[in-house]
């Protein structure tokens, strides 16, 4: 089975239609906000630099923008220079429409350039006004840079990371921006609902790289002030529950497993042929396999290792263990669960022809999202929103001949 192609759904009614964002920030945790409101109907709105674009457009494989056609699905893009008068007079007149704006600068950036949010809520009462950054709007370290891998690397995620005798290990994606992302789609909804359920006023949201990543592994400082221990890596062993692990097959495959409570530990055990685990004070309960983690987990590597992937899979079905084959991507888009249920859709691509990338989340049975348009072109939608705003195309010409905007196709 392979990727269904599907098409695009212009002009489709989705949940969030009459929700206008305007999107002003760069590269992954503001396009990751953005992207879960557009994709439920938001008319998302991305403020793009005339000359570069968004950097994450120069996130390239082969030439290929990849992570902004994933990420900047269904959204607009208008191209315009803040640095010039009218461009940030236009500005202003585009977020008296709005209800919402997204920014990922440093601290005091916003303030410097004259749309500091009192400004704002001055032209707009009712704008929520997310504002994204590496440490937060207050703090000491609120003035420093703030890129995803350095809260990945403060927040203590990285030192939870990989084998105790290897160093930490970053996550090899965007994580921090990713996990912002999520928080902050669910804040701006949150505030959306103040402004329409109970008429109030519009409000800033500050939303921090550092915090939301941190709530991951947040019971990690109530552990050290109970035990007083820092822990060490563990790999891919839990400290909570045993047997969780991953376990090589006789043909070089791997095997995650996770028998997190206790039925199911005993299922494992009689799948391998070792009832007599079960009984074995060194395994009896959770707490004792945790404390004997080497022992326990010596049966069950043997059994796996001396069967192929395949073999495993099909004892640990027909036993109904908590088992799963660790993939690749190749084998992972091959999967007959993964291509039923739809989990990646094949998409129209202008540049290479299709695009797989993933299906929609959640699924709304009554008000689902949809896949509208493809991410835009620099400036694919600059006279469209500049026209919505009463400017006519003699003025949007002169604009883009001045390089304050670029209109997708012209040379500015």
């Amino acid at each position: 089975m392979s990727v269904r192609e599907k098409s695009f759904e212009p002009g489709a009614s989705c949940p969030l239609d009459g929700v206008r964002v305007v999107d002003m920030s760069r590269l992954v945790s503001g396009n990751m906000v953005s992207l879960q409101l557009a994709d439920f109907g938001a008319e998302v709105i991305k403020i793009e630099d005339p000359k570069r674009g968004d950097p994450l457009r120069a996130w390239q494989t082969d030439g290929v923008s990849v992570h902004w056609k994933v990420y900047s699905r269904n959204k607009k893009s208008l191209a315009m220079s803040l640095r010039e008068t009218r461009g940030r007079e236009l500005f202003l007149e585009l977020l008296g429409t709005a209800q919402v704006l997204i920014e990922n600068f440093r601290p005091g950036t916003l303030e410097a350039i004259g749309f500091a949010p009192e400004v704002l809520h001055g032209h707009n009462r009712g704008l929520i006004i997310l504002r994204v950054s590496g440490w937060g709007q207050d703090g000491p370290y609120r003035d420093r840079p703030g890129f995803g891998t350095l809260v990945e690397s403060m927040s203590g995620y990285a030192s939870r990371t990989g084998f105790p005798d290897r160093e930490p290990a970053l996550p090899p994606t965007a994580l921090a921006d990713m996990v912002a992302g999520l928080y902050g789609a669910f804040a701006v909804m949150v505030a959306l609902r103040e402004v329409e359920a109970k008429g109030g006023a519009g409000q800033v949201i500050d939303l921090p790289l550092l915090d939301p990543l941190f709530s991951f592994i947040a019971t990690e400082a109530a552990i050290y002030r109970l035990t007083g221990e820092v822990r060490e890596r563990t790999g891919s062993r839990s400290e909570t529950t045993s047997p969780r692990n991953v376990f090589r097959t006789k043909d070089d495959r791997y095997i995650g497993i996770s028998a997190s409570i206790q039925a199911m530990a005993e299922r494992l055990f009689r799948a391998i042929g070792r009832e007599d685990m079960i009984s074995d004070p060194r395994f009896r309960t959770n707490s004792d396999r945790v404390r004997n983690a080497d022992a326990c987990e010596a049966p069950i590597v043997a059994f796996i290792g001396a069967r192929t992937l395949a073999e495993n899979m099909a004892v640990f079905e027909r036993a109904e263990v908590t088992a799963a084959p660790v993939y690749d991507i190749d084998q992972f888009m091959a999967d007959p669960h993964v291509t039923g249920r739809e989990i990646l859709v094949d998409l129209p691509d202008e540049q290479i022809g299709r695009l797989p990338m993933h299906n929609l989340i959640p699924r709304l049975s009554q008000t689902p999202g949809r896949l509208r348009r493809p991410a835009p072109a620099l400036g694919e939608h600059t006279a469209e929103i500049l026209g919505s705003l009463g400017l006519d195309r003699a003025e949007i010409d002169g604009l883009a001949r001045e390089g304050i905007i670029r209109v997708a196709g012209s040379a500015s």
